[in-house]
């Protein structure tokens, strides 16, 4: 059964509507145009449309709507109908601002299902789903997918059932799509994961194993690395000494999202056996985003100070290179929306001159440093591992800070950085369904 005007007036224009199927025609003039919907279980709101909104409200029923309208133009402007939106690209098919500013109805019809609007001037006909307007007559935006996140400190997180976070090499082969899933999601949570049983015969299935998730990211150290400690690059990672806990590329406007470590080898300087030696050079892996709630906790000023003065960062040791963000940025990058912290950015090696130019001067900038560098010293949150052939190693680099201890001997690592886009795109494309996806992120 549908329902259908006999015929309503839209502002000044007159539009010509039938009741129901095979009912006459008429004439009424309305102030707006107006209609019930079917009733559901869920009761449904009347609809009405003035000039430039399209107005809801619900007679039988107490509503606490964020809003009781919806713009026409915003409504057009959103049409998701296979001419208006390519449905393998998803992308708008039409110039938004080719639309006439005050496109209007002049045609509304509602069901079970939602809202088919006939526009005024080209005729075209749309569809809204009542979920996608009750969404945003309650609601403003979509947001991005829940994730609860698992802070760890030096044992693991609290009550944590099992740590660290690992998966098989195998387990890829036998379904790659559900275990790269439980990988990204070990990593959006826990903030890293383990692969144990990779092949250490070469580089490559690691390689290819990362690949699982999204390209390697090329930098000015290159892309996939395969490195000794001999300083064949300007910078301390290709050294033997002791690192403290950093996050890696502080000096780009999009820091690498991913890390990945694989030791290949580790031997000693002679060519006996080192069977039983340690050879040092033990990792380190910080959760920045747990030592930033300490922080907050403990020193709330402190928190406020290395959330709000911006800093420069700086990779200059390989000749030819200089490069710097694009602007300066704070050691906790905070979003503005939610509050939340978003990123770390800290390697106190890549830092540049502490501007004075903030609400807070640089002696209170060094008072807050140094209580953020202590908390990252504490045994209670320093996890501490020795990486072995044959597992590999992927960390979130927005979030956990890593380093290691000193060593002796050659060590052959190997890894590569990830994008931060493409990590979450892989995350989510395995962790939900295509719609929901499309739904948060189109809105």
């Amino acid at each position: 059964m549908s329902l259908k005007l006999d015929a309503v007036r839209c502002g000044r224009r007159m539009v010509r509507c039938s009741r129901t199927a095979g009912a006459h025609r008429n004439w009424k003039y309305l102030p707006r145009l107006q209609l019930r919907t079917l009733a559901t279980a869920t009761e449904k709101p009347l609809v009405s449309s003035s000039s430039d909104h399209l107005r809801f409200s619900y007679p039988n029923a107490k509503s606490n709507l964020r809003r009781t309208s919806l713009p026409n133009f915003w409504l057009r402007d959103n049409c998701r109908c296979s001419s208006c939106v390519h449905q393998d690209t998803r992308q708008r098919n039409f110039n938004t601002f080719d639309l006439p500013e005050d496109t209007q109805p002049s045609h509304i019809h509602t069901n079970e299902d939602g809202i088919k609007i006939q526009w005024s001037g080209d005729g075209h006909e749309s569809f809204y789903p009542w979920d996608f307007l009750e969404f945003y007559l309650n609601s403003d935006k979509r947001e991005p997918e829940p994730i609860e996140l698992e802070y760890f400190g030096a044992q693991g997180p609290h009550n944590s059932q099992s740590w660290p976070p690992t998966l098989k090499y195998g387990d890829f082969s036998a379904n790659e799509t559900g275990t790269v899933g439980r990988l990204t999601d070990f990593i959006r949570r826990n903030g890293f994961a383990f692969v144990t049983e990779v092949p250490v015969e070469s580089a490559e299935p690691t390689e290819k194993l990362l690949e699982k998730i999204a390209f390697i990211r090329q930098t000015h150290y290159g892309g996939f690395y395969d490195f000794i400690p001999d300083l064949a690059l300007a910078d301390t990672a290709y050294t033997n000494i002791a690192l403290g806990a950093h996050t890696d590329t502080t000096y780009f406007t999009d820091p690498a999202g991913l890390q990945a470590f694989h030791l290949l080898s580790h031997t000693g300087a002679s060519s006996e056996n080192n069977s039983g030696v340690n050879l040092g050079g033990q990792s380190l892996l910080v959760d920045g985003f747990y030592a930033a709630s300490i922080l907050k906790k403990e020193d709330p000023k402190a928190f406020e100070v290395l959330s709000r003065v911006k800093l420069p960062w700086h990779a200059s040791g390989n000749k030819g290179i200089t490069i710097s963000p694009d602007k300066l940025y704070p050691v906790l990058e905070v979003d503005e929306s939610t509050g939340k912290l978003h990123r770390v950015r800290w390697n106190n090696d890549d830092r540049g001159v502490v501007p004075f130019d903030s609400e807070y001067s640089p002696v209170d900038w060094y008072k807050a440093a140094r209580k953020w560098h202590d908390i990252l010293r504490r045994e209670s949150i320093e996890y501490w591992f020795q990486l072995k052939p044959g597992n590999l190693l992927v960390f979130d680099n927005w979030r956990v800070l890593h380093g290691r201890s000193a060593f002796t001997g050659v060590r052959r690592i190997c890894g590569g950085y990830i994008n931060r886009d493409d990590f979450i795109s892989r995350w989510r494309n395995t962790n939900y369904p295509r719609d929901e996806i499309l739904k948060r992120v189109i809105g």
